[in-house]
């Protein structure tokens, strides 16, 4: 534990607030609230940690905190600061995923859509329900009720009746006058419906079948045969069913070893339509109430949550201004059991999961020790290097121990020397990470694992040399189509893998991972790059010429825009050649970089 963090948890107070995890960079990368801060913080460095909270750990560099009056009153603070910053750490405990419901719209003119909840517009003409498990679920039912009244369906007001009308899908809203006694009906007898009474709308498929079936149109009855069974299916009786029809959650929870499993029904008009599990790195009464704070600041609440004794039931009511239940007997305390019985189930498949991929990647990692002749391998340093035409050149390690990936471990390099081909970067970056291995007296690996074949390997096998390390080394060969496919040792000799072996997956995994650390880190360099730095890439481009370039073109995406001729007036064609074909690279690749910072 760092000093000022040591000296800090001291001046603590014994009340209720939240708190704020900080990295090197000032940077607020977790938020949480304690009924004791003094407690909670020590927490963190006083035992250990465990997952997501070790990274989180070994990440924080400070912390600071807000005293609250009351716990109700840390809790709002702490949403509020995780709405405000976003920390990284906190995202373990949000659900961006809103469910899909079906929205009735019953004014100007009466339609169907799927809405995510948070994309809702309440009104009093419209009528809200699920959510339903997935997009499919709620699609059906939509177009099953789309099939049996003559709902509005395409969008806008054509100036003619369409096809639907043509069909007797469609009252033809944009031509005729309406019988509104006829649309209150219909409105009726769907709201009715999603509300969880399918009698009428069975009795209509079951006319319609019965007609089908008289014209001898044995196809279309049987589709809505299909439809029939999938209402029974999605309605049928639950083993435990509320007769209230109150739209309700129920949530209950599983903790072991670290993490939790929290499930989640969601029962609407007294029938349980679906459900949701998450098991997340957390273990503390104070993580699972946030999860739930979180949830609800991105899902609709309905009338009533039921949940265990365990948790704060004021707390949680107050925070959010909805109605929570401990049940003690009866129905809703069989629905908080079953809750905690899937919960327990999805914790334990979870983990199963987890146990065989642990197996999977101890095969494999006992695979490449006897493939290399080498004794079990615990730490592996892989290497990659990443440039544009010889340009913004930067190499990156990641780090695996005993098969997984260590973070904290990772380190990137802005190559120096001026030559900037694979065998001068190779020696320049392996020089650095251990000759500053050897004086801060660091862990050294078992293996290093080169992007690269024999140019790669001899390059880092002289430096090793030079440092006096006997650090085996092995380096990861492509085929033509820039798959991996033969691993090269020490020797040089070419060792085939099976494309549908452990190993193959283990070390295509080790290289994806190195691969995206490196790419990043090279966009981000490139990306701090001006339009002045840009061109001092370009060989043949002197001041002058370049303060040419700036005056007339403003920008890089101007110059790339400019044709061979034009550029040519101010520099040599072979020059605006390669300029030219550089800046388009340039372009595209930053383009591609931004499309996944906005997908991340």
């Amino acid at each position: 534990m760092e000093n000022l963090i040591k000296e800090k948890l001291h001046l603590v107070p014994n009340l209720p607030g939240s708190y704020q995890m900080l990295d090197e960079d000032g940077t607020i990368i977790y938020v949480g609230k304690a009924k004791n801060l003094h407690r909670r913080l020590a927490s963190y460095f006083n035992r250990e940690q465990t997952g997501k909270t070790k990274k989180l750990v070994e990440n924080i560099k400070d912390f600071k905190y807000i005293v609250a009056t009351s716990e109700t009153e840390a809790f709002l603070i702490e949403i509020n600061l995780i709405k405000k910053y976003n920390p990284k750490y906190n995202i373990m405990l949000r659900d961006d995923k809103s469910y899909p419901y079906i929205e009735y719209i019953s004014k100007p003119y009466p339609r169907l859509k799927i809405s995510r909840y948070l994309n809702i517009k309440k009104k009093d003409s419209h009528y809200l329900f699920g959510p339903y498990p997935n997009t499919y679920a709620a699609r059906r039912i939509v177009n099953l009720i789309n099939r049996l009244y003559p709902l509005k369906k395409c969008e806008g007001m054509p100036k003619e009746v369409c096809l639907y009308y043509h069909i007797h899908e469609c009252l033809g809203y944009c031509s005729k006058e309406l019988d509104l006694e006829k649309v209150s009906q219909m409105e009726q007898e769907i709201l009715s419906f999603l509300r969880g009474n399918t009698t009428v709308l069975r009795n209509k498929i079951l006319e319609k079948i019965d007609n089908y079936s008289k014209q001898l149109n044995f196809e279309m009855a049987l589709e809505l045969k299909q439809e029939l069974e999938y209402i029974d299916y999605i309605t049928e009786k639950q083993k435990v069913e509320l007769h209230d029809f109150v739209n309700r959650d129920v949530i209950n929870y599983y903790s072991r070893n670290g993490y939790t499993s929290i499930t989640i029904f969601y029962i609407r008009n007294g029938k349980l339509l679906g459900n949701k599990n998450n098991v997340l790195a957390i273990d503390t009464l104070d993580d699972i109430e946030s999860f739930i704070a979180n949830f609800y600041l991105r899902n609709e609440i309905p009338k009533e949550i039921l949940i265990p004794d365990t948790l704060n039931k004021e707390l949680l009511s107050d925070t959010l201004n909805a109605k929570f239940i401990v049940p003690e007997k009866g129905v809703k305390k069989e629905l908080l059991n079953m809750a905690f019985t899937n919960a327990k189930i999805s914790f334990e498949n979870e983990f199963k999961l987890i146990l065989a991929d642990e197996k999977r990647t101890y095969e494999a990692n006992e695979e490449l020790s006897f493939v290399l002749n080498m004794p079990h391998i615990t730490r592996i340093d892989i290497f990659d290097n990443s440039n544009l035409f010889g340009t913004f050149a930067v190499s990156g390690m990641v780090v695996f121990i005993n098969g997984r990936p260590e973070k904290s471990e990772y380190r990137k390099y802005k190559i120096q020397v001026d030559k900037n081909d694979d065998y001068h970067t190779m020696q320049e970056v392996i020089y650095r990470r251990y000759n500053r291995a050897l004086i801060e007296e660091s862990v050294m690996p078992d293996l290093i694992i080169t992007d690269g074949g024999e140019t790669q390997i001899h390059a880092a096998q002289e430096i090793l040399q030079d440092l006096g390390l006997h650090i085996p080394v092995v380096g990861l060969k492509k085929d033509s189509h820039h798959r991996t496919n033969v691993l090269v040792d020490s020797n040089l000799k070419e060792i085939t893998i099976d494309t549908t072996s452990n190993l193959f997956h283990y070390l295509t995994r080790m290289q994806d991972e190195v691969h995206r650390y490196t790419i990043n880190y090279h966009r981000t360099i490139r990306s701090k790059g001006s339009i002045s730095s840009v061109l001092d890439n370009i060989e043949g481009i002197g001041p002058k010429r370049k303060k040419e370039l700036i005056k007339k073109y403003g920008s890089v995406k101007n110059i790339a825009g400019a044709s061979t001729e034009e550029l040519s007036t101010i520099i040599p064609e072979k020059t605006a050649k390669v300029l030219k074909e550089y800046l388009e690279a340039y372009l595209k690749d930053k383009e591609k970089s931004k499309k996944s910072e906005d997908n991340d």
